[in-house]
């Protein structure tokens, strides 16, 4: 037996999509418009996760240029035939739905294969029936006119995987379980025990998640909903409870008849949610021919004991990250906004450290900003990062605790007359406030200190021996999902920019560091 801990992935990571291959189990997760897209794990034991890279590494996979940071990639499937591996999902901001393919988990993955506006809408799936045949699965707009925000649709159609082509006609089977429902998304087919199962969410990813099923003995058929529909939420718990929003879940069993459940769910701190949605586990058992979520109970479960050998892994994913610069491949667990390529960084220009340029890009605009980047995973924690930086004019690099462009806490090193100087600076909405100035010495390695303590924080510039607090009971709040809209947790990043002007300045990087406390 091994416990898994709720949730088993911490952090943004929403939208999650699990298969099985033999003994071994994978996740994908939503990344919007940060880049590489969709990252990818890995467990024999679904309590222990490692991260084996992100499906979209390569820019010809995912162009991003100009988007908001809640655009981009929404909501992939990870499905597994025959000795290839499929993941399909939408880019909201360029080309739609698409697949890409691979012979291993990490990669690398095909080009995108388009389906084109044949397929609308977004939320994509692949079925694979027992005969061989593939089907699509997808949500879209109500083809006979939308009457509300919301009023959307599940449909299916064949796929030919030889063209990568939808083919035949499309029929939608389900429209939701509740009268003039919004949002039918997620959804996802099985074949079990004769019937075809459609698991999908509905109700919006907010307080009305929840997670409800139909089936069929035919594919091509409307289907029948489960009488106990929703099948699964957190709606009925109230805001207060610790974890909310629960929904968009996918099945999987372990080959030997015991079946799971991976969904997304937000847990928050003082009614603001920092860290997005999150990936939680929960048992399924079956009775009467229909799924039960956690069976006698009827909510996500702090912890869960399964029928595996502990399984870890060298390099699974924890609730501290310390990231050094000496290898010449850039941490997977890195996220650039919109890209992350070598005209922004360097790893072999200093040895052990990241060299960040100071581009255009500002970090406030939607632009490429030399930006990169680790998930925030709790509400009390600590991060920091060392940097050597001599700034010209309006050129900065530093710390930033960022939600979106518009919403975000900078800590930056710049020139403030012919000195250098750490300010700390909020921008909310789009406005910038300064919080604090501190002058710095000229020369030598600098430490910024970020420390966060349910959703207040404290920041500290260190040069030499001197740790001085530069701000402190700075408000998170405004860096939430509620406060600043979107469907992203907040990440904590090394930044550098000219703000807007041309130039050849850099800073170096000596680490980025993150722990719970």
């Amino acid at each position: 037996m091994v416990t898994a801990l709720n949730p088993v992935l911490s952090g943004f990571y929403p939208d999650p999509s699990i298969c099985r291959a033999g003994e071994d189990y994978y996740i994908v997760n939503s990344s919007f418009a940060y880049f590489p897209g969709v990252p990818i794990f890995h467990s024999k034991d679904l309590a222990h996760w490692e991260q084996v890279g992100n499906i979209l590494d390569r820019e010809e996979q995912l162009p991003l240029s100009g988007s908001e940071i809640s655009e981009g990639i929404y909501a992939p499937s990870i499905r597994y035939n025959n000795g290839t591996y499929y993941m399909i999902t939408t880019n909201v901001s360029y080309g739609g739905n698409f697949i890409v393919t691979a012979e291993k988990p990490e990669g690398p993955w095909s080009k995108p294969y388009y389906l084109g506006e044949e397929a609308k809408g977004i939320d994509p799936d692949l079925f694979f029936d027992t005969d061989g045949r593939c089907y699509y699965v997808g949500t879209r707009p109500n083809p006979e006119g939308v009457r509300y925000n919301g009023d959307w649709e599940i449909w299916v159609q064949e796929l030919d995987l030889s063209q990568m082509k939808l083919t035949g006609e499309s029929m939608a089977i389900w429209k939701g379980a509740v009268k003039d429902v919004i949002w039918p998304e997620g959804p996802h087919i099985y074949k079990i025990d004769g019937y075809y199962y459609l698991l999908h969410a509905e109700g919006g990813t907010g307080p009305e998640h929840s997670i409800s099923v139909a089936r069929s003995k035919e594919l091509f058929k409307w289907f029948e909903g489960c009488p106990r529909n929703p099948v699964f939420t957190h709606r009925n718990l109230g805001m207060d409870y610790p974890v909310i929003y629960a929904g968009h879940g996918d099945l999987v069993d372990d080959g030997n008849g015991n079946w799971y459940i991976i969904m997304l769910a937000s847990r928050p701190c003082k009614r603001h949610s920092s860290m997005g949605r999150e990936s939680f586990l929960a048992r399924v058992t079956w009775e009467n021919g229909w799924p039960v979520i956690n069976a006698g109970i009827g909510k996500l479960c702090e912890s869960m004991e399964l029928p595996f050998d502990e399984y870890r892994f060298a390099n699974e994913i924890s609730h501290h990250d310390h990231l050094h610069f000496y290898d010449n491949k850039l941490d997977d667990r890195l996220l650039g906004i919109h890209t992350r390529n070598e005209s922004q960084y360097s790893l072999n220009a200093r040895k052990g450290f990241l060299r960040l340029f100071a581009g255009k890009g500002k970090i406030e605009d939607k632009t490429n900003a030399s930006y990169l980047g680790i998930r925030q995973k709790d509400y009390c924690f600590e991060a920091s990062t060392g940097l050597e930086f001599t700034p010209s004019a309006n050129e900065c690099a530093g710390l930033v605790y960022y939600q979106n462009h518009e919403n975000h806490l900078r800590m930056e090193i710049k020139k403030k007359d012919d000195n250098k100087a750490f300010y700390v600076v909020e921008h909310i909405h789009g406005k910038d406030n300064v919080l604090a100035v501190t002058e710095i010495g000229q020369e030598g390695l600098a430490e910024i200190v970020l420390r966060a303590e349910n959703q207040t924080a404290s920041v500290w510039i260190k040069t030499g021996s001197e740790k001085v607090l530069a701000a402190g009971n700075i408000n998170l709040l405004p860096y939430t999902t509620e406060e600043a809209g979107g469907f992203v947790g907040c990440t904590i990043g090394m930044y550098a920019s000219a703000n807007g002007e041309d130039g050849n300045n850099y800073a170096d990087f000596a680490w980025l560091s993150y722990d719970a406390m």
